[in-house]
């Protein structure tokens, strides 16, 4: 079969498209040929070494898949075999794997589809099974109205806009352009604030008639986290649930000093936290399956590509470029 491997760690160019051997489904496993594969940053970040659950190498890259079970090991019922289902590696011992053709999981590891939702929308799915699980986190214990969320054309993004209107909060997003901002109000923001023009705090307080915003989710870190926290209305919290840019400074605590009067509060959030706690983790998912098949929320666009131009999606990622969800297909 053909996969994606990387063999060392650096840019877009270590990913190779290669021949390796077809998996066997060992007892209590299932093997699943692929029909859309999800490209997301994790795979960037385990692509670069920067991830701290990467797996080792060499490894094939993905941790999301949509695809048919194709044979069973023993064990498992044959009558599963034709069954169209989700991978999240979240449920693997090790993240990665799914730049393949075919994958073998433990039966217990996967998620039935719903025939409403296709393929590709099926590859969103962890982005709302992460935002529920940002957003029930929560730990501040006023009513919250609006969050703010950096990056509003991103997966993640897009998700937390659409999972807090089903809590009856507003979403604001942050966005570098009128093509994003516009993508993004479509996919569920209700405000942009396009922070290449406009400062994000004083636009923030504007937006929500001086309060401010009561969570704010940031995953780019550096001096983007000083205006998350900045915008935050008395109670509030900020969430860093990944960090792409930079490590804030030392600062941001003599930042919360400053505003010592609003009592604020910061947040490291991470999905890792459920590792090890599988009844919540999977009725987060399970949940975000049953909002999609109702239509209560819905993924953004996709775009394909070919597996084998898994390097060509690498460098969208790196420009920044990608409106959307990449998928890949075998």
């Amino acid at each position: 079969m053909k996969s994606v491997k990387i063999f060392q760690h650096g840019g877009p160019e270590v990913l190779e498209y290669v021949e390796t051997e077809l998996p066997t489904p060992m007892q209590g496993e299932i093997r699943v040929q692929a029909l859309a594969i999800g490209a997301s940053r994790t795979d960037v970040l385990i692509r670069d070494g920067s991830y701290k659950w990467a797996p080792t190498l060499p490894a094939i890259l993905g941790n999301e898949m949509c695809g048919v079970i194709e044979s069973v090991g023993n064990g498992v019922a044959a009558d599963l075999i034709g069954k169209r289902v989700l991978i999240s590696s979240r449920e693997l011992s090790k993240r990665g794997g799914c730049y393949a053709e075919f994958i073998c999981v433990n039966e217990d590891a996967i998620y039935y589809l719903p025939e409403n939702i296709s393929d590709a929308d099926a590859l969103s799915l962890p982005n709302f099974q992460l935002a529920q699980a940002m957003l029930l986190n929560r730990s501040n214990y006023q009513e919250q109205k609006t969050i703010l969320v950096t990056g509003a054309a991103g997966g993640v993004a897009i998700a937390l806009a659409q999972t807090a209107k089903l809590f009856s909060m507003d979403a604001i997003g942050t966005a570098s352009s009128d093509e994003k901002a516009i993508f993004a109000q479509e996919n569920g923001f209700h405000s942009i604030v396009k922070y290449t023009t406009e400062d994000i705090p004083t636009r923030i307080f504007e937006l929500t008639g001086g309060r401010g915003v009561d969570l704010a989710f940031d995953h780019v870190g550096g001096e983007i986290f000083f205006n998350s926290i900045k915008s935050l209305a008395p109670g509030g919290l900020a969430i860093l649930y990944s960090m792409l840019v930079a490590t804030p400074e030392a600062e941001v605590f003599k930042l919360l000093r400053k505003y010592r009067e609003k009592s604020l509060g910061i947040k490291c959030f991470s999905m890792h936290m459920y590792d090890s706690n599988r009844e919540i983790r999977r009725k987060l998912m399970n949940d975000a399956i049953s909002s999609m098949a109702l239509g209560r929320v819905s993924a953004p666009k996709s775009i394909s590509f070919p597996l084998c131009d898994a390097v060509r999606v690498h460098e969208l990622f790196e420009r920044g470029g990608s409106l959307g969800k990449m998928v890949l297909i075998p």
